[in-house]
């Protein structure tokens, strides 16, 4: 069995944690750590903690929450102390608000980890794969289901997929502890910089020839009103920015020319 370990940052997010905590706390699967990274919060996120931590420990679940609460520089900065504080085999980022579909989510993953390792299992070496990705559902403010996300992830995902946008959603991507690890978010990115740790750690995988393995589900329930959503033209800037980065400044170019033509033509 996999570990499995849920990180979800939070401040003042007592409107919307809730439902993240239940979805965690509904897990029939034992070996999950939820780690909550909160930055000082002064509304009632730290009171639903509490109560959730209460719960949690009444249900002898199995399940191991830890928090801490202090100042930090942004929302990367917190992402990277979830990953200093990481053991276990692989890790989510599990924004508040956002939460897992079903009560057995956990469980399926660990399944179909399990499975790709039986039907590689003639190879002398089988590593667990690097990343872990599915598919993703966009909900309102209230949590109920609007639509799947537009992008989608492909059959076989490799650090180039992302050329043409992020096709899958960062909640829905699970990185090997390892390679998350050895791979902090930049912290020059405001609202992107979770795409660049995608595209890095893939690369990474890449580099060390270890797979990437797709859940072929649904992993997560995104809602939609985020920081990218609130700045919106800063964030696609970025996004150019870490493209540029990644895949070359020309064919960036031309690949923006492309989604410019295609948005229209539709």
């Amino acid at each position: 069995m996999i570990t499995i370990t849920y990180v979800t940052i939070t401040y003042n997010a007592a409107s919307v944690l809730q439902r993240t905590l239940d979805s965690v706390l509904a897990q029939d699967y034992p070996d999950i750590v939820h780690l909550i990274i909160d930055g000082a919060s002064t509304d009632g996120t730290l009171d639903l903690v509490n109560a959730y931590i209460e719960r949690s420990n009444a249900a002898n679940n199995g399940h191991r929450i830890q928090v801490t609460s202090e100042p930090d520089k942004g929302i990367y900065d917190a992402m990277n102390k979830g990953i200093r504080s990481l053991d276990g085999d692989y890790v989510c980022f599990l924004n508040a608000g956002d939460f897992l579909p079903s009560s057995d989510t956990a469980s399926r993953i660990s399944a179909a980890v399990a499975t790709s390792q039986l039907s590689t299992l003639s190879s002398q070496f089988s590593p667990l794969p690097a990343v872990l990705y599915g598919d993703t559902n966009i909900v309102d403010s209230e949590g109920h289901f609007l639509h799947p996300r537009r992008l989608s992830p492909p059959e076989h995902l490799t650090w180039k997929s992302f050329r043409q946008g992020m096709l899958v959603c960062h909640q829905a991507f699970y990185a090997r502890t390892d390679f998350a690890i050895a791979t902090p978010y930049d912290q020059q990115y405001r609202y992107s910089a979770d795409v660049d740790w995608c595209i890095r750690v893939m690369k990474a995988a890449a580099k060390e020839n270890v797979p990437l393995l797709n859940l072929h589900m649904v992993v997560v329930n995104y809602t939609q009103e985020g920081q990218t959503t609130l700045h919106h033209r800063e964030s696609l800037w970025e996004r150019y920015r870490v493209m540029e980065r990644h895949y070359g400044r020309i064919q960036t170019f031309f690949l923006h020319c492309w989604f410019v033509i295609r948005s229209v033509v539709r």
